[in-house]
């Protein structure tokens, strides 16, 4: 059964990069840079991940397996405009999706088709849209939300997803772009529940997988009281 899934690295106050960057000048000097290659710094020695980029070495270790097991569940990608942009030159003529990839878009473009089984289709009537071409085209694998961390929360907040990987390394930033803020628009007494499914801890990054289970009113949990939950048929 094809689920829509996402994962993503995040520091442990929850940002995926630092302070986002909008001057001119080189982004890779930027502060959104030097927080996004701290926190991913653990997939760089992978050889999975490596192999995966058309680059030699790396090591065979329980990092690199999680990121061997990601590439081989996604059968389509559905990823932002900005990373789209932003990873065309560094990808080169044959990224390392190896899938059809459906870039959320407001700008209409030209389906780009790459090697390896890599094409770029851009799509301008939504998300839920994107999402929906992508499982079509994933061939029963999974649907993989590829970011950046403003659309996973656009896919989060419409009901979209199934199952979060989160890899979180052991820096505090402090300050950058979080993961989980607050345009996911819940209310007051709203929250969006999950139930971990597997922790794999290594000294460089734990990962932790959730079912998403959706949307669920926070309710007064009095326990501490001796009173017990109230009923929900209560007046």
């Amino acid at each position: 059964m094809t689920k829509v899934t996402a994962q993503m690295s995040v520091s442990l106050d929850g940002c995926y990069a630092g302070p986002l960057y909008s001057g001119g000048g080189n982004w890779m000097d930027s502060a959104e840079s030097a927080g996004f290659f701290r926190i991913t710094r653990w997939v760089i020695d992978a050889m999975a991940w490596r192999e995966r980029q058309g680059f030699a070495g790396g090591e065979p270790s329980t990092n690199s397996d999680i990121v061997a097991e990601t590439f081989a569940a996604a059968g389509a990608y559905v990823m932002g405009r900005r990373m789209a942009d932003g990873g065309e030159v560094p990808w080169g003529d044959d990224p390392p999706f190896r899938a059809p990839v459906f870039v959320v878009t407001h700008r209409p473009r030209t389906t780009l088709v790459r090697q390896g089984g890599t094409s770029f289709t851009y799509v301008t009537d939504g998300i839920a849209s994107a999402v929906e071409q992508a499982r079509a085209a994933a061939n029963g694998k999974n649907v993989a939300v590829a970011g950046g961390g403003s659309l996973l929360r656009q896919v989060l907040k419409a009901g979209l997803l199934d199952e979060l990987e989160l890899h979180i390394a052991p820096v505090v930033l402090g300050a950058g772009m979080r993961l989980l803020d607050a345009d996911l628009e819940l209310d007051d007494k709203e929250a969006i529940e999950l139930t971990p499914t597997r922790v794999v801890h290594t000294p460089q990054v734990t990962h932790i997988r959730y079912t998403v289970d959706g949307r669920a009113a926070l309710v007064l949990d009095d326990r501490g009281s001796g009173a017990g939950i109230p009923s929900a048929d209560a007046p």
